[in-house]
Order: C-alpha cells, then structure tokens, then sequence
C-alpha cells in the first residue's frame, strides 16, 4: 500500500456480531473416555455406551478409576449483522 503525499492511511473499521451454532451435517458429537491414570483411550463413538464399556473393562483389569469424558462437536461461526 502506498502512503498518499500528505501522509494519511485511510482505513475504515467494520464491526460486526458473530454466532456460533451446531453444525449438525458435519456428523453426530462423538463420544471418547480417557483414563487420567495411564493415558489410554476408548475408541470415539456416537454415543456413551461404547467408551463407558470401554472404561469399566479398562478399570477390571488395571485398578485404574478415574476417567475423563469428552464429547467433540462441530460449530458453524457465522455473522449476525454489521453494527
């Protein structure tokens, strides 16, 4: 961008107000397990049976207890008007 002779940038600010929402046709929340004793994992899933299974078997056969659930969900940003 070049500097016009008298020194002045021009610029013009635009503020707007954004959204997010569920982005439903990227596919379902998908649902894991963690144990937070040795850091294995369950197999993601499109539900909680599959890693709940996966973390009471985990916890009979190691002794291990405490897991942490997590659920990744898409989201769509998108702008609500220009204020």
């Amino acid at each position: 961008m070049s500097v016009p002779e008298h020194g002045w940038i021009r610029s013009r600010l635009r503020f707007a107000q954004w959204a997010l929402t569920n982005e439903k046709s990227s596919g379902p929340p998908i649902h894991g397990t963690e144990c937070v004793t040795c850091g294995e994992t369950s197999q993601g899933a499109d539900d909680w049976e599959g890693p709940q299974t996966w973390a009471l078997r985990h916890a009979g056969q190691t002794g291990h207890t405490l897991f942490r659930g997590t659920v990744t969900s898409y989201f769509r940003a998108s702008m609500l008007e220009v204020l």
